[in-house]
């Protein structure tokens, strides 16, 4: 029980500093070019598709999503999406499409420019039609174009993996066109 006393009270103290230390370290005052690198997104996103699928006769399909984002500093951000991606002939008479949701987390190069180059990975689940739910990974790359302060120009590619354990695993080549909306 002292143990315990002991562990609250430190984890009191602790929080305490932390605070103090940070409201120290907040200047209210930022600067307007420098207010639009952290805070809350929205996006929407669309586009073309290609599954890596062996013995699927048409493998073109679409792409459509959104998202809730948040922007850390000018070099990362992350947000929560939920996308379908589908329209493919993977046999004569049966087509395929999922519903995904993923985190991800995404490291943006700053130019100086209008222009932002990204990186990015993410993971979640998987929805589909036709086979088993599962895991879905992911990994993007793209630029983003800024159209004004709060909007920007999102293009890029995303493959998507979808782990399926009772068959080869699928894969989608996407690429993707969208705009991102700063709060």
């Amino acid at each position: 029980m002292k143990f315990i006393s002991t562990l609250l009270a430190a984890s009191a103290v602790t929080a305490a500093i932390s605070g103090a230390a940070l409201a120290a370290d907040l200047d209210p005052a930022i600067p307007s070019d420098q207010a639009s690198l952290t805070g809350l997104y929205l996006r929407a996103d669309g586009g073309g598709s290609f599954l890596d699928w062996s013995g699927a006769p048409d493998k073109r399909g679409a792409t459509l999503g959104g998202g809730l984002g948040y922007r850390f500093s000018d070099m990362m951000r992350t947000d929560l999406t939920f996308d379908w991606s589908g329209g493919y002939k993977v046999a004569p008479g049966v087509n395929w499409s999922s519903k995904n949701v993923l985190g991800n987390v995404y490291l943006d190069v700053p130019t100086g420019s209008f222009i932002t180059p990204y990186v990015g990975a993410g993971v979640g689940y998987s929805f589909r039609e036709n086979t088993k739910d599962g895991a879905a990974l992911a990994g993007h790359a793209g630029v983003a174009v800024d159209l004004s302060e709060n909007l920007a120009l999102d293009v890029g590619y995303r493959y998507l993996h979808h782990v399926v354990k009772s068959a080869k695993d699928p894969g989608e080549h996407q690429i993707r066109a969208g705009l991102r909306f700063s709060f």
